[in-house]
């Protein structure tokens, strides 16, 4: 179940990903509703996709704290 909810967030986060705004308030929910395991792989996907987003960068920050 919680593994619907990873790709759920990171379909959102696809979604919102033209606003940095929005895109920030998606990983703090992310970050209270993921596992930890689940949390280590969207920092992978994160790395990944914010890379063609340069724009995105910035918003990693709320995951590193």
């Amino acid at each position: 179940m919680s593994r619907l909810i990873y790709f759920y967030t990171k379909d959102s986060l696809e979604k919102v990903s033209f606003n940095p705004d929005l895109f920030t308030k998606e990983l703090r929910k992310a970050m209270r509703n993921l596992l930890p395991y689940e949390m280590e792989h969207l920092k992978n996907w994160l790395n990944f996709y914010t890379s063609k987003k340069p724009e995105l960068k910035k918003c990693l920050i709320v995951v590193k704290d």
